[in-house]
C-alpha cells in the first residue's frame, strides 16, 4: 500500500482470541476438562477450531451435539466447576500489543474490543493491565456475571455473539464514529463477517486465507497502513 492509499482511521476494534492474545492452550485445557466433565473424551481439532471462535455456551453445545444429557451434564459442569480465572493464565499477549495500542491513543484513535468471550473478558482486562488501553469492551450477552466474578465497576457492553453486527455497532454509537473510518482486526471467518456486516474494513491478523482489506502478521504492521497524525 502506498503512502497515499493509507487510511484515515478514528477507530480500530479488535478481536480478543488469536489476535490481542494466542488463547489456543487457554481454549484447549478450558473445553477439554468442561468435556471430560460431561464424560466424553478431549476434543478434536476441527471441535477445538469452532470453540476457539465461539461463545461458551456455543462451544458447549457442539461439544455435546446429539447427545442432550451429556450437554446438560457439561453445562452443569461448567457452572458449578469452572472458574475463569484457572485457564487465562495460559493465554499468551501477542508482541508489540500495548506499544501499538499506545501510539493509536497518543494519536487520538479510538479503540475497543468486540468478543464472543463472555464473563471471562473482565479477568482478562485485570490481569493482562489491558483497562487503560480501551475506551470501550463489548462481549457476548450469554451470561450475566456469576457470584465467582470479582466486583469492578468498569462497565463491560453485551451485544448478540459475532458475526451479528451488534457489537460493532454499539461501539461506533458510543464513540460517535462511522463505519468509514473504522477498522475490525480478527484472524476468522466470524470475524470477517462480522466486519462485512458491519460495513467496517476487516484486517487478517496472522491469516491470508480470507478475503480481507489487508494482512497483517504483527501488530507493528497496523501502523503502516494508517495516515500519520
Amino acid at each position: 500500500m502506498s503512502r497515499a492509499e493509507k487510511w484515515d482511521i478514528k477507530c480500530v476494534i479488535y478481536d480478543c482470541d488469536g489476535v490481542l492474545f494466542d488463547s489456543f492452550d487457554a481454549n484447549r485445557r478450558l473445553y477439554n476438562a468442561i468435556a471430560k466433565g460431561g464424560g466424553r473424551p478431549p476434543l478434536n481439532d476441527d471441535e477445538l477450531k469452532y470453540c476457539h471462535t465461539h461463545t461458551v455456551f456455543e462451544s458447549i453445545a457442539h461439544i455435546f451435539r446429539g447427545d442432550a444429557g451429556a450437554e446438560q451434564k457439561g453445562t452443569r459442569y461448567f457452572k458449578d466447576h469452572i472458574d475463569f480465572r484457572d485457564f487465562i493464565v495460559y493465554l499468551e499477549m501477542e508482541p508489540h500489543l500495548k506499544e501499538v495500542l499506545t501510539v493509536l491513543r497518543n494519536r487520538g484513535i479510538h479503540t475497543a474490543i468486540s468478543t464472543n468471550r463472555t464473563t471471562s473478558m473482565r479477568h482478562i482486562m485485570s490481569r493482562y493491565g489491558l483497562w487503560d488501553f480501551f475506551d470501550i469492551v463489548v462481549t457476548a450477552a450469554h451470561q450475566a456475571r456469576s457470584d465467582r466474578d470479582e466486583p469492578d465497576d468498569r462497565e463491560i457492553l453485551q451485544a448478540r455473539s459475532k458475526p451479528d453486527p451488534e457489537g460493532v455497532g454499539k461501539i461506533l454509537h458510543a464513540l460517535g464514529v462511522g463505519p468509514e473510518a473504522t477498522l475490525y482486526i480478527g484472524d476468522s471467518e466470524v470475524d470477517m463477517g462480522t466486519a462485512r456486516s458491519a460495513g467496517v474494513r476487516f484486517i487478517a491478523y496472522k491469516n491470508s486465507t480470507m478475503p480481507a482489506d489487508a494482512v497483517i502478521n504483527d501488530h507493528l504492521a497496523l501502523l503502516d497502513l494508517l495516515s500519520g497524525r
